[in-house]
């Protein structure tokens, strides 16, 4: 089955050898997405609500560039690195995600930076 790298326009270099996703068929697998910037710093430090929504625009411009919305989207695996801000999380997670939501996990961890609070990693189902 051939797969096709998905690489938005702008996308800085990643820290490991990946790509932000992949599409194979109607499936794009979105990777673990942190809330860095182009240069693969953390952007908004210390407020886990405007990472979450961060991370959720890259891994919609992801989507988006494979031909999908965050409509297509059915699954998520979330990474959060303290509980404490979960309610903050999901506060926004409803709001990106306000109709029928994905299927998802989550699980407390550390992250590949301090200041990085969350990490999210989503499959998605695009229609051909």
């Amino acid at each position: 089955m051939p797969k096709t790298s998905i690489i938005p326009a702008g996308s800085g270099t990643p820290l490991a050898p990946f790509v932000p996703g992949t599409r194979a068929d109607n499936i794009v697998y979105v990777s673990g997405t942190l809330p860095f910037d182009e240069d693969n710093n953390v952007v908004h430090v210390g407020d886990a609500a405007a990472q979450t929504r961060h991370v959720l625009e890259l891994i919609q411009r992801v989507i988006e560039t494979a031909g999908g919305t965050m409509e297509d989207i059915t699954f998520n695996s979330i990474f959060l690195r303290d509980w404490d801000d979960y309610a903050a999380i999901n506060a926004v997670y409803a709001d990106v995600f306000p109709g029928d939501k994905p299927a998802r996990y989550c699980i407390q961890c550390g992250l590949v930076k301090p200041d990085a609070l969350i990490e999210i990693a989503s499959i998605a189902h695009i229609p051909h």
